[in-house]
């Protein structure tokens, strides 16, 4: 159960209100994490801009809910896995053994494999990549750019798996099975 007011938009007032309107028209929705986070208007005005830069950005819809699906299973959030797994099959249409490689870390792609490899490498280091994996990544094609945009992607990641987890927010996606259940 949930240990924070999930706030619905038809009883915000002020800061709140006008976030979580903000909300559902980018996200065509208001999902149970955006609810837990407008009890801070500040946070949730602060994830809509970079969900809104990140958009904007050179990764493609696909490599970000890999990206998605890798930190949200490293940072054991159920309920982002859940959201991610539903988001990547219906949105960017990645087939199950693509999902189920981008929560274990990686691509049939090497070129993905590389980007996903880098954001797991960041959550699991605190940020500290290596040499090495800096220079295989470009070795696989990664740009500059792309990387920056990977370190982005981790950190926007994981403010909603830190939440979700924090406030043990009741997950409203299908239930994704555990990692390893998937390949059964």
């Amino acid at each position: 159960m949930t240990r924070i007011d999930l706030i619905e938009l038809s009883n915000a007032s002020g800061a709140a209100a006008e976030q979580l309107a903000a909300a559902k028209k980018k996200l065509g929705g208001l999902p149970n994490f955006a609810k837990a986070m407008a009890n801070s208007p500040a946070t949730l005005k602060a994830y809509l801009s970079m969900y809104g830069a990140l958009q904007e950005g050179v990764l493609s819809a696909g490599t970000k809910e890999r990206i998605a699906l890798a930190v949200a299973e490293f940072n054991g959030c159920n309920y982002c896995v859940s959201a991610h797994v539903e988001l990547a099959r219906s949105l960017v249409k990645l087939s199950d053994d693509d999902v189920d490689a981008a929560r274990r870390g990686t691509s049939s792609d090497p070129k993905e494999a590389a980007l996903v490899g880098l954001a797991v490498e960041a959550a699991r280091s605190r940020g500290h990549l290596g040499a090495d994996s800096i220079a295989d990544a470009r070795s696989a094609g990664v740009t500059d750019e792309e990387m920056v945009e990977v370190i982005g992607n981790v950190i926007f990641s994981s403010l909603t798996n830190y939440l979700n987890e924090a406030f043990d927010v009741d997950i409203d996606w299908p239930v994704a099975p555990a990692l390893q259940a998937v390949s059964q």
